[in-house]
Formats: structure tokens, sequence, C-alpha cells
């Protein structure tokens, strides 16, 4: 009876079975009819019919139809893209779930890539002591990266392109060992290990086509390097058995990601044929730097003060960081040097300053730095900045004050009119900068721009510098009984001449009006110096200074200003400066 009772109830359970995969697969055969039905139906989908369904913020801003056209491959493709836009930061659980999935088959292809496309880069910066510096081996290793984070830029220019940037986090085990070779012929396999990294990937889709899959080309750039650390490792050995070989080895490696794939340079892969020069890295401009002091700084010495020196630049490249001279001893120094920096991307690079204490042979230390965005300037006119020292540009936490660095800044975009007067490069007619700008631009202008460097070079800015120094308000008092006896003295920093007002008697709001007419050999060098003394019968006392470069007297010709005082409580100088021209050549 029991085997009767089972067998039926066998029987039951299987045709149950039997009819629910029936019912099943009927099921699923019909939804595949309707998907084939509703994939035919947007097929055959007009302009009118997808505005009707989809509400016009689906659309991207560079999607654009006539009102008889069908709903082709390129708008197809183009509102794929803003879909996928739009949701994948819902998603990226999704899709870093994907990457880890296939990332040993992207581990696989791209490690070779990597390799071949960065071992020039490494031989290019290689240090002097090293004769032979490549890879052994080199895999991504089985940790993929995590993305935290995405936006999309559309561009506004003129329409066509998309840029997206990638948020990544990477903390991974890659297997990556350089075979070092010394001078000295000894070979040491060194291994980069334990690399930490997070940055935001920019991917640029551009120019935008009308054929699938939407663009002709992509770009892709490290945009922003927030962290990355890593440690090295002889296999079998010891770092320090050759000295400083470990920081010569994390500059260059550091230099070489800077130089090969960090924002504003890109790699461009072409999509469909097509000429994609104009996506690659192109000089767009000069940037001239007057580096003319700092104030107040940190004392990094125990004993007497720092030695400063200033180091610049736009891009942190070892052959693009310019190096000012060290000023011994002085906690507001005074530099007045020039120099020169090839933009490329002006809408987002900026120019660094980071001051440093010479430390004589052993490792400087840093005092302060600070940065302009290079899009804050206006093309064609010079600007006049105090910068706020700060320990870090990447950390706003710091209030301790470091003092402030004095910069003027000029920035020249390639093809500019020359219809403005450059104080770093004058000329009777045209600077020799801006005909290399009216020639041309890119490469051959960055050439030429080398010939119109030593041309600057031996042009010599003379002039007359008439300086009429009219008063002083609010000075401190310098005497016992509240009062002071001021007068100025005026040099002129590079000739070393001098000359001195007259004094006032028990005065606080001294009024001179005196001029004084120096002849200036080299105005683009040489600076106005003003300093404040308080007359005493048996000397004088120090009451305060006033620096001035000579660049705003010689682009406006003359101007009227007052100026604070430096080293006093209170106090400022009234001035009249005029320019009166004599520009003459070096014999060659």
């Amino acid at each position: 009876m029991a085997f009767i009772f089972g067998l039926v109830i066998g029987l039951v359970i299987g045709l149950a079975l039997i009819v629910g995969f029936v019912r099943m697969e009927n099921a699923r055969s019909k939804l595949r009819s309707e998907l084939a039905a509703t994939i035919a139906a947007f097929a055959r989908m007009t302009v009118a019919d997808s505005r009707k369904l989809l509400p016009p913020d689906v659309y991207p801003s560079w999607v654009v139809f006539s009102h008889r056209q069908k709903l082709s491959s390129l708008s197809l493709s183009h509102s794929l893209f803003h879909y996928i836009y739009m949701n994948i930061n819902v998603n990226l659980t999704w899709l870093n779930h994907h990457l880890t999935k296939i990332w040993p088959y992207v581990d696989e292809a791209a490690s070779e890539l990597i390799k071949t496309s960065v071992e020039p880069i490494l031989e290019q910066y290689r240090p002097f002591v090293l004769s032979s510096l490549k890879f052994s081996k080199f895999t991504l290793g089985t940790v993929a990266p995590q993305f935290t984070g995405v936006s999309i830029i559309e561009d506004g220019s003129n329409g066509d392109g998309v840029t997206m940037e990638l948020e990544m986090q990477w903390d991974a085990n890659s297997s990556i060992i350089l075979a070092v070779k010394t001078r000295f012929g000894v070979a040491l396999p060194v291994q980069v290990k334990n690399i930490g990294f997070t940055g935001v990937f920019r991917l640029i889709f551009k120019p935008l086509v009308d054929e699938f899959p939407g663009f002709g080309a992509v770009s892709y750039s490290l945009r922003e390097k927030k962290k990355l650390d890593f440690t090295l490792k002889v296999v079998g050995g010891d770092m320090s058995t050759i000295p400083g070989l470990s920081d010569a080895l994390q500059e260059t490696i550091h230099d070489a990601v800077e130089d090969s794939i960090t924002w504003p340079v890109r790699k461009v892969i072409p999509i469909l044929p097509g000429d994609y020069s104009g996506l690659e890295l192109k000089p767009v401009g000069i940037l001239e730097v007057k580096l003319v002091q700092a104030k107040d700084l940190s004392n990094k010495d125990i004993i007497g003060k720092s030695d400063p020196y200033a180091e610049l630049f736009v891009r942190p490249i070892r052959d693009r960081i310019k190096k000012s001279k060290v000023i011994s001893n002085d906690l507001n120094p005074i530099w007045n040097e020039h120099f020169e920096f090839v933009v490329e991307d002006a809408s987002t690079q900026h120019l660094v300053v980071r001051i440093y204490d010479d430390e004589g042979l052993q490792a400087s230390q840093l005092i302060g730095c600070a940065q302009v965005r290079l899009n804050e300037l206006e093309p064609g006119k010079v600007k006049d900045v105090w910068l706020k020292l700060v320990k870090d540009l990447e950390v706003q936490r710091d209030t301790k004050y470091r003092g402030k660095v004095h910069l003027e800044l000029l920035y020249i975009p390639f093809g500019m009119e020359n219809g403005f007067t450059n104080p770093f490069a004058p000329n009777s007619s045209m600077t020799s900068l801006e005909k290399v700008f009216k020639s041309g631009n890119g490469t051959e202008a960055i050439d030429k721009e080398k010939a119109a460097t030593q041309k600057r070079k031996e042009v010599i800015i003379r002039g007359v510098l008439a300086v009429t120094v009219i008063s002083a308000e609010n000075l401190p008092a310098a005497d016992l009984m509240g009062k002071a006896d001021p007068f100025v003295v005026l040099t002129m920093k590079k000739s070393e001449n001098k000359n001195k007002t007259r004094v006032v008697n028990d005065c606080l709001n001294p009024v001179w009006n005196q001029t004084f007419d120096f002849v200036v050999e080299d105005g683009l060098h040489d600076m106005l110096i003003l300093e404040l003394y308080d007359h005493d019968t048996f000397g004088k006392d120090y009451m305060g200074r006033c620096i001035l470069t000579l660049t705003r007297v010689i682009l406006e010709g003359e101007y009227k200003d007052s100026f604070e005082l430096d080293g006093t409580p209170s106090g400022k100088i009234n001035l009249h400066l005029k320019w009166m021209p004599q520009p003459i050549y070096r014999d060659s």
C-alpha cells in the first residue's frame, strides 16, 4: 500500500513539474516574441514618436534631429550614452563587480602595452647613476581598481565632445620588477610594491559623429593625482647599499607618470578612421613670471635666519621646474627674477610656487607654497599678486601664517593680437615674442620661441626713471616725544644709485614733493627701493621700506599711487613715477 501511495505522489509531482516547465518555456517564448516586436518597433520609430515617449532632458545637448528623420544609429548611441551617464552613478557597484570579473583579461591585455609605452619614458628620466632602467616583469595583479564617483561634462564651446571623469581608488598587488643596472656594473632587481593610488581619470569622447558608436576617438588622461604611494625593495638585497638610489628611482617614476599620462597630456585612441591630431597635446601659450620678493617668511633655522629660494612650475617635471637663487639669512628676500613657462591648457593648469629653506648638503625644508590658476589671468595683461603661503595646497586646514610671496604674471596665448605692450619683452614696434605668436602656434612656435628668448636677452630696457616722493602718512612715532624726523633713501637695486630726501622735523605726516631722476640701464631686472629713517643726532633709526619693480611704470609710462610700508605697524608713502624709455640693443 505504501508503495502504491508513493508511486501516485511521484507521478503527480512529476506531472506538475512537467506542466510548470512547459508553462515557463511558453512564457519565455512569449517574452522573446514581445521583445522582438519591441525592437522592430524601435527600428521604425520616428523622432516625433521618441519625443512622445522620452522627455527632453533625456537627450544630450548635441542631439538635433529634423522632423522626418528616423531614429538613426547616431541618435541611438547618443541616447544610450546619455542613459548610461545618468545611471552610472547609481550602478557603480555593478560596474565595479563586472570590472573585477574581467580584470584578469585586462591585466593580460594591458600589462605588455603599459610596459612598452612606459619604458621609453623611464629611460628619458633615468638617473645619471644608472646605465639602464627597464622592466623585467610587469603585471597589474589580481586586485581590480574600484570606481568611487563619476561626473559628465559636455563640451560647451562647440558641442562636439563629451567628457567623463571617473574617480578611482586602487590598492594594488601588482608584480612589477625593474631591472636596474648602475654605471659601476652592479645589477639590481628592484621590486615596486604596495602601490596605493587615488585619482581622477578623464575620458574624452570626441568628435561626435553620425556613425556607430557615435564618436570618432576617445582620449584618456589622469586628470588629478590625489595619491600615489609605493615602496621600493631590492629582491634579495638592501636598497641602502647604493646611497640615494631609492630617492632617484622614486623621482624617476613620478616624473614618468607626470609626463606620460597626467593631464594635460592625453592619449588618443582612434575608433573610426580620421585625422585626430587636433586632440593631441599642443602648447597654447607662454606664461611669463617675475618672482619679485617674499616677506615675513617662517624661520626654519635655530641659529640665524632661513636661506630661502623658490621653485616654480606649471607641470612638475624636472626639466620644467625653475629655481631661483638662494638669498642667505633673510626672511624678506628680494629676487626680482624672470621665468617663462609653456602652457598647454590655460583653463585647467596653474602656476605653483614653493619656497624652501636651503640646508646645504641636507634636504631643503619647505617654508610654504602657493598657486595661481591660469584661467584667472587676463591674456595680455600683467597681474600683480601677493600670495599667502600655506603648508599644503591640498589641505585647506592650515591656519599658521608662513609669509607671502609677490609675483607679476603675464599670460600670452599663441596667435594673440599684438596690440598690447609686453613689459617683459619690449621693442620699438612689435616684440620678438609677438612676432613668434603671429607666425603660428604649436611646436613650430615653440621652436621659434627659443630664438625669441635669446633675442629678449639681448634687449636692454634703458631709460630715465623720474621718482617724485610726495609725502608719507601715519608714520609710527620714533622719538620719546611721540614724533619723528623722517627722511627717505631711494636706491636702484641693480645699479646701487642712491638719493635721499631732506629731513622733515617733528612730523608723522611729512610732505617732501622732491623729484629724483635715475638713469636705468636694465629696467627689466632693476628695482626701486625706498627706505624711511628717523634722523637722530648720532645716527638714524629704520622706520620701514617699500620695494617696487619697474614693470608698471614701463607699461603705463606714468602713474601716481600710495604704497604700504613694510617693517612698520603703520604708514604709507605717496609717489609719482614717470618712465622715459631709450631702447637699445647689446652688440652681438
